[in-house]
This record gives structure tokens, C-alpha cells and sequence, in this order.
């Protein structure tokens, strides 16, 4: 079976990408210079040359304070977009694993992880396109295809708080962070593994939405304290700060955690905990942090 995975230029895709060839799967990976999902004859051309019997969409439009101001071209990538590969999915006898987000769910009054079956309710412009994406995949192919939610991504590709926090750590004596706001950390690497294993499992006994993010609940200023913690910082030249002194044009979800019910039905376990996974990734995260730095002249 091969692979088509589309938006592997970015952080999930990359790792998506990588995963699969370590599994010695057959992959096509496509950035947006190769492949743009929001074109009809590019998604058609894509698919008659490469003929995948499973694509991974990790192509999005992601800039949540952007897509306020700039909706229209959200929701042409993140919901025409995945309407284009289901159409075309369909048509080749493909399945399709799209990958969507915790801004479907408004964020508010909840002290217990989203299950997988609550109705969605967005709030910000993001959210709603993403819902519109999940939607058009749904109903174009709602046998053969799996919707993947996940939640404050970081990883080795791209920026990301994670490494950001490794930066500033680095660099300043303190850093405010929000302590406010509740979610999964998740590593990127730890979703690939789950869309990998999830994908050939896909079909009619088997499809719908399922909730890719690591286990556990932080705050944003508690994942800071545990990178700072983890590179021998201390911890508490993390302080805590609240939203209102980071405001931002789309509001943040105040909870954000999901629940992993569905896993159990694909015959897998629920996601690690996210400190594990944190543990796991930091040393490649900054790894990857020093190779970037540029190199210094000697005298």
C-alpha cells in the first residue's frame, strides 16, 4: 500500500513522513510547492500519478489570530481542501486520515477531557474552518476515512513553544508564561506513530474521530517548568502569568484536554503521558536547536 502524505513540509507531516519510512512503508510526501490541496487539477494530477491507497492530510492553514481577519482563506485550505482529497479518495478506492484540532470544542466549562462524540462548538475563525474540513471528510467518505484531533503540538520540525521555552530559557532570567489555560502537551512524533498504526485499520468497522494527544493535563506554565526543569533550570524562573497579559485576536481555549475513549476499538492503547513523551523528545529537540545555530569564526 502506498502512502500519500499531503503538508509534509511541516512539523506533524514531517514526522508522519519519517515514521512510515521507518516502518519501511512505501511514502509519497508532498509539500505545499508540490502539492496544493485547495487545486482541484493539482489534487487529480496527484492522485493519477502516485495512485495511494492511504493519504494523511496534515496540509492546514494554521494561523489561529490570522484567520479572524482572513477566514475566507482559512476555510478554502482547511475544509475545501480535505473536500478535494475525499472527493478524489473516493474516486481511487483510497482512505483518508485528516488531521483537525481541540478549536473545534469552545474551551469553556469543562474539568473533564472532550470525549470524541461531543458535539463540536467553536469559537474563533480557525476552529470553525477546521470543523467545515472535518464535516466535508465525513460526509465524502464516511466509511474509509479517520478524523485525528490534535492539541499544543511541538516537536523537532518548526517552531513551536517547546523549543521556544528551550530558547528563552537560555537567554533570560525569567519568563512569564501563561498558567491559566489548560491542555495536553503533546509530542508531534507520538501522533505520527498513532496515525501510522491507525491508518491501515480504517474502513467500515472502523472510521470517524479519534483524539491523538498525549495523556495527562498541564497548564502552558507547567510545561515550561518541566523543559526548564528537564535541561538542570529552575524551575521557578517560570513565573506564572494569566491570559489577559497575552491577548490575542482569537480567544484561547481556558480547557482543552481530549479524551482517548476511541483507541480502544482500534485495538491500542491510550496515548502515554506527556511528560514521558516530553522526556523522550527533548533531546532531539535540542539536537536539532544546535545544528541551527550558526557556526562561529575562529580567530
Amino acid at each position: 500500500m502506498r502512502w500519500l502524505v499531503t503538508g509534509a513540509g511541516g512539523m506533524l507531516g514531517h514526522d508522519v513522513v519519517d515514521t512510515l519510512r521507518r516502518r519501511g512503508a512505501d511514502v509519497v510526501a508532498l509539500d505545499r510547492a508540490r502539492l496544493d490541496v485547495t487545486r482541484a487539477d493539482e489534487v487529480t494530477a496527484a492522485f493519477a500519478e502516485h495512485r495511494p491507497g492511504l493519504v494523511v492530510n496534515c496540509a492546514a492553514y494554521t494561523a489561529v489570530d490570522d484567520a479572524e481577519t482572513d477566514e475566507e482563506r482559512a476555510r478554502t485550505v482547511n475544509a475545501e481542501g480535505p473536500r478535494l482529497l475525499a472527493r478524489a479518495c473516493a474516486a481511487h478506492a483510497a482512505r483518508l486520515v485528516h488531521v483537525s484540532t481541540d478549536y473545534v470544542f469552545s474551551g469553556h466549562a469543562r474539568t473533564t477531557p472532550y470525549p470524541e462524540d461531543l458535539p463540536p462548538a467553536p469559537r474563533t475563525a480557525y476552529g470553525r474552518t477546521k470543523l467545515a474540513g472535518e464535516r466535508a471528510v465525513l460526509a465524502g467518505l464516511p466509511e474509509a476515512s479517520a478524523i485525528v484531533r490534535t492539541a499544543w503540538l511541538y516537536g523537532v520540525h518548526g517552531r513551536n513553544f517547546v523549543g521556544t521555552m528551550l530558547d528563552l530559557e537560555a537567554r533570560r532570567d525569567t519568563v512569564d508564561v501563561v498558567d491559566d489555560q489548560r491542555g495536553q502537551p503533546t509530542w508531534s512524533g507520538d501522533v505520527a506513530g498513532r496515525i501510522a498504526d491507525l491508518g491501515p485499520r480504517i474502513g467500515p468497522g472502523l472510521h470517524g474521530v479519534f483524539h491523538a494527544t498525549n495523556s495527562g493535563e498541564a497548564t502552558w506554565c507547567d510545561l515550561a517548568r518541566e523543559v526548564f526543569g528537564a535541561v538542570g533550570a529552575d524551575r521557578a524562573r517560570v513565573r506564572p502569568t494569566t491570559s489577559a497579559a497575552f491577548t490575542r485576536p482569537a480567544p484561547r481555549p481556558a480547557y482543552s484536554a481530549l479524551g482517548h475513549g476511541r483507541w480502544r476499538e482500534a485495538g491500542l492503547p491510550p496515548p502515554r503521558d506527556w511528560r514521558a513523551a516530553l522526556h523522550e523528545a527533548l533531546p532531539l529537540i535540542i539536537r536539532k536547536q544546535s545544528e541551527k545555530e550558526p557556526r562561529r569564526e575562529t580567530p
